[in-house]
């Protein structure tokens, strides 16, 4: 795999994972309560033995350059690879900001033209999945394609979210159509069976959905980049020109777990999934297969009469007689005594208080890190640095949809309350009327 630079998109401005992505790019959002989105293509790379990765950013990146500065230096420990940022930037050539996937990749193509590379392998920085790179690059050249597109199959409701492919026996590309629908929708199915599935997973899911990971051959990619300046997007626009020119496009089956973290109910999903017993749809067990992050030297976590059940627990956390079900905590975590968390994602702090320091804000009536004294948070998220009071109950009651409360630290997006990062939040109540949603106000203090 020395031959081959990997590229990895760093997303757009994810608005769909806001306000997680407020102060971070998509990428940069915290993982299984240590890691960070960005660790799994990056692994998935250096487990395939891929090291010369860059990484292309353009929105709220500061978090993400600084995570993987002080994480990743390959090369000493991996062989002479790195792991580059690559930002947005203005030149007097090209005065605008990144347009698209395939647009962020010719601003940059001069760049990747300098390396002595046979392949380049795109990839995005927010799913989550565990796949070997190198299967992907060598059935790319076996087939003899131009390019190689990662498929998932899946079923006909999944299937009107993503670009679809209609293959041949073999797997080769014939048509692709982004988010078809109805009528469209059943013209793209395949016999999935051809590639693996059994009967019934096949009838189950017969549609091949592009995963947004590609290998392009070096001439391929650069040809299609400079002949079609206007083509902005891979899937929207790439892929079909190069079908339309008669390239050679493959498939590659990808049968296993992966999710497009795209939205706060898919990212809470995801996340919380990861507690199931006693095999989890993606674990972070594997010696054969890391999964790397930043090292931090946290000491162990305190648990003292606390109930856990079902839950990920951070090392650095600090939990007390309270009781936890079904929740991820991150590092440095502080659960006070007779809290209640269920179905919640706390992604921790980025810095421990001191007693010393707690004491004083207590005495000031500050707020300390963490979950406060007889506090109760059921199904949601609490960002980085959260302070929340003594006998707070995070809670929507009501079943609110969406709301947005920035002004009191916290939003409702998709039915899970989100308090934002660094929010202090102090028996707030978290489910407005309907009426409250149409723009009268309700007091928030209980």
């Amino acid at each position: 795999m020395k031959r081959v630079l990997a590229i990895i998109l760093g997303g757009g401005a994810g608005t769909r994972l806001y306000p997680l992505t407020k102060m971070r790019a998509k990428p940069a959002v915290p993982l299984a309560g240590k890691y960070r989105l960005i660790d799994i293509p990056i692994s998935n790379c250096i487990n395939s033995d891929i090291n010369k990765m860059y990484v292309m950013t353009q929105f709220n990146s500061a978090s993400l350059n600084r995570h993987l500065s002080q994480t990743y230096n390959l090369s000493n420990s991996f062989g002479g690879g790195f792991v580059e940022v690559l930002a947005a930037q203005q030149t007097p050539d090209s005065p605008t900001w990144f347009e698209g996937t395939a647009d962020a990749v010719r601003k940059y193509q001069w760049l990747f033209q300098e390396w002595d590379v046979d392949e380049y392998l795109i990839l995005s920085g927010d799913q989550l999945y565990r796949m070997d790179y190198s299967l992907f690059i060598e059935h790319h050249r076996r087939s003899g394609a131009d390019l190689t597109v990662a498929a998932l199959p899946v079923d006909p409701k999944q299937a009107e979210a993503f670009g679809l492919m209609r293959t041949d026996e073999n797997g080769s590309i014939k048509e692709f159509r982004e988010k078809p629908k109805g009528d469209s929708l059943l013209e793209m199915a395949v016999d999935t069976s051809r590639f693996g599935l059994s009967a019934d997973s096949a009838k189950e899911r017969p549609y091949l959905a592009s995963m947004g990971i590609y290998v392009f051959s070096r001439q391929t990619l650069f040809d299609l980049l400079d002949k079609h300046p206007g083509h902005k997007d891979f899937g929207k626009e790439i892929i079909p020109e190069a079908l339309a020119r008669g390239d050679k496009l493959q498939s590659y089956v990808f049968d296993d777990y992966w999710e497009d973290i795209g939205t706060i109910g898919a990212f809470y999903e995801a996340n919380l999934a990861l507690t199931q017993q006693p095999t989890p749809p993606f674990s972070f067990y594997d010696e054969k297969f890391p999964i790397y992050t930043r090292p931090r030297y946290l000491p162990p976590s305190k648990l003292v009469d606390a109930q856990i059940t079902n839950s990920i627990v951070g090392e650095g956390s600090i939990l007390k007689s309270c009781s936890i079900h079904h929740c991820v905590l991150g590092v440095r975590s502080r659960i006070e005594s007779d809290c209640v968390l269920q179905d919640t994602l706390v992604m921790g702090a980025d810095f421990f208080e001191s007693p010393d320091e707690r004491a004083v804000l207590k005495e000031r009536g500050g707020i300390p890190l963490g979950v406060g004294k007889g506090t109760t948070v059921k199904r949601a998220i609490l960002d980085k640095n959260t302070r929340i009071g003594s006998g707070v109950s995070i809670i929507n009651k009501d079943n609110v949809e969406e709301a947005d409360r920035s002004d009191q630290g916290f939003y409702i997006r998709n039915g899970i309350v989100v308090v934002q990062k660094n929010a202090t939040i102090c028996l707030l109540y978290t489910s407005p009327s309907p009426r409250d949603q149409r723009g009268s106000r309700m007091p928030c203090w209980a």
